[in-house]
């Protein structure tokens, strides 16, 4: 694909850079970078955190909102000139409880918004807390069984390579809805295929998908229960690249007194 085959020659050229210091980047995720190679050589990485959490955080409300009321449903009625008797979806937001894996950018706007729609959210960190609001990384698994929407906004590293498997969704409610903004690593697909196809859990929303472009064949778009968006959750905005210009030159001029660089990224973690 045209994206991938960008990021192919961006791979290439970093490659052929040998006497690159600072490689600045207008996307956030870094999977597709030689990290420890870059380390190696002594190469300061700045990426696109936060750049598209606006629209990101916005995506995911969008996403809960047209499972809750069933607006799929009335999309389609409204395309067969049908005038539905009752509302396809009865759910409300209010009172419902989300969590939240990933407490970046993304995951600090989604917390607010959907506390505005009285949505009681917990998130999970890499240290937890007494409050309860915030879990830790050996502690959210326990809990998955009592929360109405799983909302994945991690980085793709090794350690959330399949996040989110057979064990998991065994464990969330009959009605949960998993939504993933994050990458398709993240969750075990085939597992997820088959707990959408015996309805253990209620839906899925996934912006990513693994491979992407997701093939015509793959069962995912024929799922009543699935919400396929084609990666567009970044692209739903016109200031992506007015925001990427304005950091790197922020950035630039950082470089040029010798001040640290904002938004680095660890190329020990990943992100």
């Amino acid at each position: 694909t045209r994206i991938n085959g960008v990021l192919r020659t961006g791979l290439a050229a970093v490659n052929a850079a040998s006497e690159l210091r600072w490689l600045s980047s207008m996307i956030t995720g870094m999977e597709h970078l030689p990290l420890s190679d870059l380390k190696r050589r002594g190469v300061t990485v700045t990426n696109g955190a936060g750049i598209n959490a606006i629209t990101i955080a916005e995506y995911v409300v969008m996403g809960m909102l047209t499972i809750a009321k069933g607006y799929r449903e009335v999309v389609q009625a409204q395309a067969r000139r049908q005038w539905l008797r009752d509302a396809p979806g009865k759910v409300e937001l209010a009172g419902s409880r989300a969590l939240i894996l990933g407490y970046g950018a993304i995951g600090q706007l989604l917390t607010q918004r959907l506390q505005a729609f009285a949505v009681d959210v917990t998130v999970v960190r890499r240290r937890g807390d007494a409050s309860g609001a915030v879990l830790g990384p050996d502690q959210w698994r326990a809990r998955l069984g009592e929360f109405d929407w799983i909302i994945l906004a991690v980085p793709a590293t090794p350690d959330t390579l399949h996040l989110i498997g057979a064990s998991e969704l065994s464990a969330m409610k009959s009605s949960a809805v998993l939504l993933n903004v994050a990458r398709g690593s993240v969750i075990d697909q085939d597992a997820l295929v088959q707990a959408l196809q015996v309805r253990s859990i209620g839906a899925a929303f996934l912006d990513v998908m693994d491979p992407e472009p997701l093939p015509a064949d793959h069962v995912l778009w024929s799922l009543d229960n699935a919400h396929v968006t084609m990666h567009l959750s970044g692209r739903s905005q016109d200031r992506m690249f007015e925001r990427a210009a304005q950091r790197f030159l922020d950035n630039l001029v950082r470089y040029r007194v010798g001040a640290a660089l904002q938004h680095q990224v660890d190329l020990s973690a990943g992100y």
